[in-house]
């Protein structure tokens, strides 16, 4: 996977630019930054961004160049699918739910995943290539290649999460967050660049539909017990709309989705 991706951004920019979009609501798309449309400032980044969820509603619109792209990505997307929904059997029972209690909520589920190319900056430490943020998904998977760039914030400071080969990383994402009712939590991330070396990192980010309704788990909520619900219910739509309009802003969409407190 991670070779074709290597070898679609190595084209000739006349055929990458086919794909070429501005407009975040297309399923498959190339574009830079992260939305060109409401940023002040860009960040270091181009990505190819596809839905693959259902495999058979999209690969038609996927690039046919390299030759061999639709079929290595699509291989690539089912096997990461099914070891999302292994970890989302562990989860549920990790909270004491039915194994398939998370998978059911996710209505018909949904699945798109981003190449992002970080290529050598001659000036990293004025821009990012991607901004702090938390997924607004339900789980991430992500591969990297052998170049530094992932960080997260822990314990008040910024930590480098160095690639291991033939090992993914995984977040949970702000759905997440909401259907533990906090008992799982949104990784605050950042991408980060260098002068020196091209960086690829391929993240699936599995979701609910758009249609799904999203909230904490019933079983999770207990009154008497000082556990009520932290989140109102929402469509993922709802979300999804409002998270890509913010732009990366620094506060976190997910604060804007609490019950008020009295």
């Amino acid at each position: 996977m991670m070779t074709v991706a290597r070898e679609f951004f190595r084209q000739p920019e006349s055929e990458r630019v086919k794909h070429y979009s501005a407009d975040t609501k297309k399923t498959t798309r190339l574009s830079t930054s992260f939305n060109v449309g409401s940023e002040k400032v860009s960040n270091w980044r181009d990505f190819l961004r596809l839905h693959c969820h259902p495999i058979e509603d999209f690969i038609n619109e996927w690039p046919s160049h390299p030759v061999s792209f639709r079929e290595i990505t699509a291989e690539y997307a089912t096997s990461v699918r099914a070891l999302v929904l292994i970890l989302l059997e562990a989860i549920s029972e990790s909270l004491g739910l039915e194994k398939d209690s998370v998978s059911n909520t996710l209505g018909k589920h949904g699945q798109h995943m981003a190449l992002n190319y970080y290529p050598p900056c001659p000036q990293p430490d004025l821009t990012f290539g991607l901004p702090q943020h938390k997924d607004p998904n339900l789980i991430t998977v992500l591969l990297q290649d052998e170049v530094s760039g992932l960080q997260v914030f822990k314990d008040g400071k910024w930590i480098a999460v160095h690639p291991i080969p033939n090992t993914f990383i995984v977040n949970m994402g702000d759905q997440m967050q909401v259907l533990s009712n906090d008992k799982y939590k949104s990784v605050l991330h950042r991408a980060v660049v260098n002068s020196n070396k091209e960086r690829i990192s391929i993240p699936t980010f599995y979701c609910p539909s758009f249609d799904a309704v999203v909230g904490p788990q019933q079983e999770l909520i207990n009154e008497e017990e000082d556990s009520p619900a932290i989140y109102r219910s929402f469509t993922y739509a709802e979300y999804y709309e409002k998270f890509w309009d913010r732009a990366l802003a620094t506060e976190s969409c997910i604060d804007s989705f609490k019950v008020p407190t009295t």
